[in-house]
């Protein structure tokens, strides 16, 4: 049996511009990377971007033109509301009505809701970003059954493909966190955690969570390194351990 290469977001959507293709999954790509290392800023999601993009298309498909890039309109809601009008005859419901009332809604949430929620066991900000992840996820999966270039059978391999969970890369449970990825060294955790972390972390949670098994070796080997590296601020008083930034950018550049 001949071997079988994976199909790409890029090759499913082969019926549309490669340049407004590119542009379609580079979106996409950013709001899920930002995602999995637990950006939860809505700017920072990109979701805006992939609504323009994802209109653009609509609207093409509609008035017989593909672009070869995409164009923002000056009011989305009314752009989105003007495609309902479109000929039901010619034009299938999923680009008259449906994908454009979830681009709507992804975009209220990525230009109207607050980052500066207060109060909860669950961050409010994580809740809107994994509204617009999973909004993305079928206005690309939508996409691919309406313009796709290759079999149905394909194509549905894709949608199922990229609408897997994405994992991240700090899990929380029963009030610990846990690196997911067993790779990381113990140095690369600690910087992951205290790069998660809004404020200082003390010395015994970091020994925890990071599970290492000599606490005497944790601070001599990982937070007094970190420390003489200008990574952290490690203070043997109080021990509170704090991010630096040039460990923000370390993290940054060098972990995610």
């Amino acid at each position: 049996m001949a071997d079988v290469s994976p199909i790409s977001p890029e090759d499913a959507l082969g019926s549309l511009p490669k340049t407004l293709r590119d542009e379609l999954v580079a979106a996409y790509n950013e709001i899920t990377r930002n995602y999995r290392e637990r950006r939860w800023e809505p700017s920072e999601l990109n979701g805006g971007k992939l609504c323009e993009i994802a209109y653009s298309i609509l609207r093409g498909q509609v008035d017989g033109r593909i672009p070869l890039t995409s164009s923002k309109p000056s009011n989305m809601v009314d752009a989105c509301r003007d495609l309902e009008h479109a000929p039901s005859a010619k034009v299938p419901r999923s680009v008259r009505i449906q994908i454009p009332r979830m681009i709507m809604a992804l975009y209220e949430i990525r230009n109207n809701r607050g980052v500066g929620h207060v109060g909860g066991d669950v961050n409010p900000n994580q809740m809107d970003a994994t509204c617009i992840l999973y909004m993305s996820k079928w206005i690309m999966a939508e996409l691919m059954r309406l313009f796709h270039d290759i079999d149905t059978q394909a194509a549905e391999g894709v949608v199922e493909a990229i609408s897997e969970r994405i994992t991240p890369v700090i899990w929380q449970v029963e009030g610990k966190f846990r690196v997911l990825d067993p790779r990381h060294s113990m140095k690369e955790r600690v910087l992951l955690l205290l790069y998660h972390s809004s404020a200082a972390v003390n010395e015994p949670n970091l020994f925890g969570w990071v599970e290492h098994s000599n606490a005497s070796a944790f601070r001599r080997d990982v937070l007094r390194q970190l420390h003489r590296d200008k990574l952290i601020e490690y203070s043997q008083d109080t021990r509170l351990v704090h991010l630096s930034p040039k460990g923000a950018v370390f993290v940054e550049e060098r972990i995610l």
